[in-house]
């Protein structure tokens, strides 16, 4: 098969590692997007990268950052990509440009702020361009469904990057979840340290909010274990807690913490329900050990799993850091092999995006359709319909202070 055309849409922490002035303080020191592309171009899967931004004086630094962290610690890895728009330039439509020099069939990869996803990613659709959004995928159900559509009509494939599904753990349980039973009940919790909002104040609060960010993750999660089963989610209620990130500068409306309650019902027995509890923060103290606290606990009718994913058996103590630290080298693991090559293949962030990679290079070669693809169970537009359902429902929740009811009928999802 063909290599894969790529272009990054967004330039910040989690393509680049690159946070405005330096290197992110997250566990994300280096990105996941870049690294991942360089080294996919470096096995044959990848063919031409570009990167487009907003502001294109950012290039010079961000390309110091790449070749110092990664061509330099990976045996001369090549960091190189053609970058929209010019170095002394700042233009909110790049991306148009970047997306405009493209040929169909290549792909994009879209981090970027959340109000954002729908107008890009609908601008690449309509070119024949695959694409690849940061969960959430957009912010609005509305917005789901018309991105579904436009996929079909445009033959291109369009997925999700839950790379949760891909951590060894969470895919097992939803491997042994299919034998235990009707789900009862699930309950998540996911923070990062408040040291986070940093990177976050431009858009935290006002392009979206922590539950869009973080519980995006576990809702995801609880709804591809508990669909194999046939349940579905039926109405949703949220609370919100507030007064530290406003306290630390961010905008007046930024909430700290935001819970879920979400009522999931089994379509072809209605007297079956269950509950799931979704709670995340990104105001965890700033010395917790861990960048993201992670953890959820399924009870079915026949058994029960529990998961804690912060803390996995392997902890580092460091003077400068005062501290013991948890790191999660199976994510992304960052130590190069024997021969100094990058050798984090196998860690789920990486794996999230060979996954993409490999689907765009089979509908481009005629060996799969993207419908071929939704039937495989990956996180693409089409099996991740009830996540958005539940995050906007939830958001309209607090907002509008009531219960917001899902409903489908005949195979059409709406908000009530």
């Amino acid at each position: 098969m063909e290599p894969l055309n790529v272009l990054m849409v967004g330039t910040g922490e989690y393509t680049t590692g690159f946070v405005g002035t330096g290197g992110s303080a997250s566990d994300k020191k280096v990105g996941v997007v870049g690294l991942s592309m360089f080294d996919l171009r470096r096995r044959g899967k990848v063919g031409k990268l570009g990167m487009v931004g907003v502001n294109g004086t950012k290039y010079p630094a961000i390309r110091e950052h790449l070749h110092k962290n990664i061509t330099l610690a990976y045996n001369n890895l090549d960091t190189s990509f053609e970058s929209f728009p010019s170095d002394d330039t700042k233009d909110p439509d790049a991306y148009k440009t970047a997306i405009d020099a493209l040929k169909p069939g290549d792909a994009i990869t879209i981090f970027t702020p959340d109000t954002t996803h729908y107008p890009i990613a609908l601008y690449a659709i309509e070119r024949g361009i695959h694409v690849m959004i940061t969960k959430p995928a957009v912010k609005l159900l509305e917005h789901h469904i018309a991105l579904l559509a436009a996929a079909e009509k445009h033959g291109v494939y369009v997925y999700v990057e839950h790379h949760k599904r891909y951590d060894p753990a969470y895919a097992d349980a939803k491997f042994r979840a299919k034998k235990l039973g009707d789900f009862n009940y699930f309950y998540s919790y996911m923070s990062q340290p408040k040291f986070q909002l940093e990177t976050f104040k431009a858009w935290a609060g006002i392009d979206s909010d922590i539950s869009y960010y973080l519980n995006s993750h576990h809702v995801d999660i609880c709804d591809s274990m508990v669909s194999q089963l046939g349940y579905v989610p039926v109405k949703v209620s949220a609370s919100a807690s507030k007064g530290v990130a406003t306290s630390l500068g961010c905008h007046e409306s930024t909430e700290d913490t935001i819970s879920l309650l979400v009522h999931w019902e089994k379509k072809d027995d209605p007297s079956k329900h269950a509950t799931g509890v979704y709670t995340a923060s990104w105001t965890a103290p700033q010395k917790a050990g861990v960048h993201s606290n992670q953890y959820f606990h399924y009870l079915a009718r026949d058994g029960e799993i529990t998961i804690n994913q912060a803390k996995r058996g392997y902890d580092v103590a460091e003077d400068a850091a005062g501290q013991l630290i948890w790191y999660n080298p199976f994510y992304m693991r960052y130590a190069p092999d024997e021969d100094g090559n990058f050798n984090g293949q196998s860690g789920y962030g990486y794996v999230s995006m060979e996954k993409f990679v490999d689907g765009c290079r089979s509908v481009n070669a005629g060996e799969l359709k993207p419908a071929d693809l939704d039937k495989k169970g990956l996180p693409t537009l089409r099996n991740t319909i009830a996540t958005t359902a539940i995050l906007e429902a939830g958001r309209r929740s607090i907002d509008e202070g009531r219960e917001v009811r899902i409903e489908q009928r005949d195979g059409n999802w709406s908000l009530l």
